[in-house]
């Protein structure tokens, strides 16, 4: 079929329905949107290959060891009033035999330190840490990781984030059970996207889906692939590959911890897996609309982190995302030519369509979405122009502290 459409490109004339493309640039403009069609149907064969690939399970909890490896779990939290009281709960609940929680408050300006510190007065399983400042050339969450590492008793280290809601009590039995039976160094186990907000519906399942496109988790679990990736919302290591890594110090400043670790776990030939979390643990990452731009701006920076990505991130967003709908929208003003244009365009956002339907699903979010990909795209192309912009060393406030290429340059 490609090799096909190239010929009729060659020839500079197309014929359909009597009507004759007999430009150059119309004749490239309709075969380059068929052509993407194309691409989005050829989507459905890796959505089928996920589908394929079990995800973590509650049955997995079951093939723990009789003697359960320690555990300790490091939860980090800033100006989280609002969350880490049920954050906590819900590790405190876990049907995990040797637990340690290690919470700590990360110079909080709210109620963090207060509801850590009751948890911890009625659970001596929960270790409660007090950050006053930040040490010079780090970024706060790793410290505050750092800093609780050197509390933890573990033989297993986990590290989730304050705004993480567990809620199977299975989750970190079957976590360490799979990598422990899998052999599994560093295990990553993606949350469920939890979105209440129109923005929020409209945004993150598009951001994700973006992550994927440049992460497959095939790529990222074969340890001959390069390709790594971590989500930071639950990260399970043994703590000899902690150790290995050389714990935060190298990534002390860096904006996406998780991505930098989950690159040096594989630089150094440890076993990095990715795996879906179904519906054992939610996350509700950014509230509102200034939220999610800062927020995603800093992880398309982050995980992206060079030019060439984050320039192929746009041409990924603007031709397959948005082109087929422009293809449609300026049809009309292209003469005789304007049918096949046209059908072109509808052919590929149908065949688009019918992937991000089948993606929705996959990913626990309504199918209905997927009618608002165009916008959910066009706002995703804004914050990775904005992750561009950062890379001329702009500066970065996040949670109260202002950073510059990743390190600290101001309270």
């Amino acid at each position: 079929m490609t090799s096909g459409l190239i010929a009729i490109a060659s020839t500079g004339a197309v014929v359909m329905a009597g009507a004759p493309l007999d430009s150059l640039p119309l004749a490239a403009w309709f075969i380059l949107t068929c052509l993407i069609g194309v691409g989005w149907l050829r989507r459905h064969l890796d959505i089928r290959r996920a589908r394929r690939e079990p995800g973590l399970s509650p049955d997995d909890a079951a093939r723990l060891p009789d003697r359960a490896p320690s555990l300790s779990v490091l939860v980090a939290a800033k100006d989280e009033g609002e969350n880490i009281g049920r954050c906590l709960d819900t590790l405190l609940g876990q049907q995990y035999p040797e637990l340690q929680v290690i919470a700590v408050n990360d110079r909080s300006a709210d109620d963090t330190g207060a509801i850590i510190d009751r948890r911890a007065a009625a659970d001596p399983r929960l270790t409660a840490l007090h950050v006053q400042s930040l040490p010079e050339g780090w970024f706060g969450k790793n410290h505050a990781m750092h800093t609780g590492v050197s509390h933890a008793r573990g033989e297993w280290l986990a590290f989730t984030d304050a705004d993480c809601t567990f809620d199977s009590p299975l989750l970190l039995a079957a976590a360490v059970a799979h990598a422990d039976r899998h052999g599994i160094d560093f295990l990553s186990v993606l949350p469920r996207l939890e979105a209440r907000g129109f923005w929020e519906r409209v945004v993150q399942p598009v951001a994700g889906g973006v992550l994927l496109i440049w992460f497959p988790p095939r790529r990222v679990n074969d340890p001959r692939s390069a390709c790594a990736y971590a989500n930071g919302a639950f990260m399970l290591l043994r703590r000899s590959a902690y150790e290995r890594l050389g714990g935060h110090v190298p990534v002390r400043a860096t904006l996406n911890e998780d991505m930098h670790l989950a690159r040096r776990a594989k630089q150094l030939g440890l076993r990095l897996k990715v795996v879906r979390g179904g519906d054992l643990y939610r996350v509700r990452m950014y509230e509102g609309f200034p939220q999610i731009w800062r927020g995603w701006t800093r992880i398309f920076y982050g995980c992206f982190g060079t030019l060439p990505r984050l320039v192929g991130s746009v041409l990924l967003l603007s031709l397959f995302s948005l082109s087929p709908y422009l293809t449609i929208a300026l049809a009309p003003l292209c003469g005789s030519a304007w049918p096949w244009l046209a059908g072109a365009g509808v052919f590929t956002v149908a065949a688009q369509q019918s992937v991000l339907v089948a993606f929705y699903r996959l990913t626990g979010n309504s199918p209905w979405l997927a009618a608002t990909y165009p916008l959910g795209a066009a706002v995703c192309l804004g914050m990775t122009l904005n992750a561009i912009r950062r890379l001329g060393g702009t500066t970065t406030t996040w949670r109260g502290t202002t950073y510059h290429g990743g390190a600290q340059t101001a309270p």
